[in-house]
């Protein structure tokens, strides 16, 4: 990406309202035009931040690994121009958290990682890691970088509709 192309890319995050149910306008007619185009909307385009917007909007942050809050922030709007993980954390041998549970459970639904879901990344998990990216035409390094977090945004998981509810 070209300097001219991240200024314009960051500025048009950066110009881009927060939104959220109810809003109204051009900015939630560009939201369902990207949630379109990003196959997780399929009503026509109003520019009406509705009810099927804004689980359009959970679905996607889901997808993304962001707190599916329907709430259409700096955030939301940068994963959609990149259709990519944002702000997640790089994570290798000897980290834990959070994140390591959310990728020890995606490695299960695609079959990489058997182990026990413990947010503890040892010797399974960089295992595991390593083979998902062989799979995915990453360099197997073992560790989960932006390239990685991206591959693992593609994989279905199956989600209660109920649980996006507030």
């Amino acid at each position: 990406m070209s300097l001219t192309t991240q200024m314009n890319y960051s500025e048009g995050i950066a110009n881009n309202p927060q939104l959220q149910l109810g809003s109204q306008g051009q900015a939630v007619l560009e939201l369902e035009q990207l949630l379109t185009k990003l196959r997780v909307y399929r009503q026509p385009e109003a520019g009406i931040f509705n009810k099927a917007v804004e689980f359009a909007v959970k679905l996607f942050q889901f997808r993304v690994f962001l707190s599916p809050d329907g709430i259409v922030g700096p955030l939301t709007w940068q994963g959609l121009y990149t259709n990519s993980p944002v702000n997640m954390p790089v994570l290798r041998f000897g980290s834990s958290g959070e994140a390591v549970t959310t990728v020890q459970q995606v490695l299960t639904v695609s079959q990489h990682y058997n182990g026990k879901i413990d947010g503890k990344f040892y010797s399974l998990t960089e295992t595991a890691v390593g083979a998902f990216q062989k799979s995915f035409g990453i360099p197997a390094e073992g560790i989960v970088n932006r390239q990685t977090w991206t591959a693992l945004s593609k994989i279905p998981r199956g989600y209660d509709p109920n649980w996006f509810l507030t």
